[in-house]
């Protein structure tokens, strides 16, 4: 792992927290907000923002922890590196398929209503905060390279584009519900979330093996 400055370890450990508390919000109003309508994209997306919270709390656990262990070995912090990653990778790969099987097993079947608008403000606040986040990981990555702030880097780019899924499938349940193409589009809105949960969990297990090749070409 790439030493870090006290400072630049400070900025990012402040950072990772500020993530997981903004998080921490998410599942808990999406949960309304499934309760309020029928989407299934809102319920993909409720378990989507429930999964990555622990992702998040995993991530800032660790880098905590590494930046605390001052005589921990070298191997034993890229093993370390790598473990939470391949964790975080599991988990939204399970996630993205139970997402998937969902939207499958209920597209001739679901009929799309309720009130949505919950929804469509959390997924609209969560875009701003999530576009923020994916460019200050940015930054700090350009700055100097570590493994679990790129990891970071990674997911919340992708968060955005989720959220712009979300919002899409939403706004045309808002408009027009009993419209027949509606249906196919706010299961296909899950689909994305799925297909997100997937890619996110193969970006993150790539970044871990990644750090292990290089380690071992050292």
């Amino acid at each position: 792992m790439t030493n870090l400055s006290h400072d630049q370890a400070a900025r990012r450990e402040k950072t990772l927290l500020a993530a997981l508390l903004l998080s921490m919000w998410a599942p808990l109003a999406t949960g309304i907000a499934v309760l309020l309508s029928r989407s299934t994209t809102q319920l993909a997306d409720f378990i989507r923002r429930t999964v990555e919270l622990v992702a998040l709390f995993v991530s800032w656990l660790v880098f905590r922890y590494l930046q605390r262990g001052h005589d921990l070995d070298p191997e034993r912090i890229k093993k370390l590196e790598r473990v939470a990653g391949l964790s975080v990778a599991a988990a939204l790969g399970c996630s993205g398929t139970v997402m998937l099987v969902l939207a499958l097993t209920r597209i001739s079947t679901f009929e799309p209503g309720g009130n949505v608008y919950p929804g469509l403000a959390i997924a609209s606040l969560g875009l701003a905060t999530n576009s923020w986040f994916w460019h200050r990981y940015r930054v700090l990555n350009r700055e100097q390279y570590s493994a679990i702030i790129a990891t970071q880097c990674h997911l919340y780019r992708a968060k955005a584009m989720v959220d712009l899924c979300v919002i899409g499938a939403l706004t045309a349940v808002a408009v027009s519900p009993a419209h027949p193409v509606t249906r196919y589009i706010d299961v296909l809105g899950s689909v994305a979330v799925a297909a997100y949960l997937l890619w996110s969990g193969a970006g993150t297990a790539r970044t871990a093996l990644r750090e292990k090749v290089l380690s071992l070409g050292e």
